[in-house]
């Protein structure tokens, strides 16, 4: 099963203590040795970015940073894992490290499993007839 976990935060907490980035690097590290990890990284600024997108038949493209935002996603990591129990897991053992080394910052982890398209007809389709009722 594959996962997408994105960390989020408030507006621009700063940078993080070189301490935490080592911390989580020796845990990156070890998922990339066991084979978990697919893929991870930051995200840059919202000052940085730009949005697209479609509302009541119009495109716009807005660049940041973004005065609607309150919370940001900072950066994501995609695992192959068993079980949605592990990825809880891997998030509680990566929220630690943010507990212990960077106290005063205030989060959280978005874990969500990535569907591929024989994904979706299983799992989708009982939610759509319910609201189909």
């Amino acid at each position: 099963m594959k996962f997408m976990m994105m960390v989020k935060h408030g507006k621009n907490p700063g940078p993080p203590p070189k301490e935490l980035m080592d911390a989580i690097a020796i845990l990156s590290q070890e998922a990339v040795k066991d084979g978990s990890m697919i893929s991870n990284g930051g995200l840059a600024p919202l000052e940085q970015s730009a949005r697209v997108r479609v509302s009541k038949g119009h495109l716009t493209v807005t660049d940041g940073p973004f005065a609607e935002s309150k919370e940001v996603v900072g950066g994501y990591a995609q695992f192959e894992l068993k079980s949605k129990q592990e990825a809880i897991d891997g998030a509680v053992r990566f929220m630690e490290l943010h507990r212990k080394y960077w106290p005063e910052w205030e989060g959280e982890t978005e874990i969500r499993q990535i569907f591929g398209p024989e994904d979706f007809a299983k799992n989708c389709q009982p939610a759509a007839e319910a609201v189909a009722k």
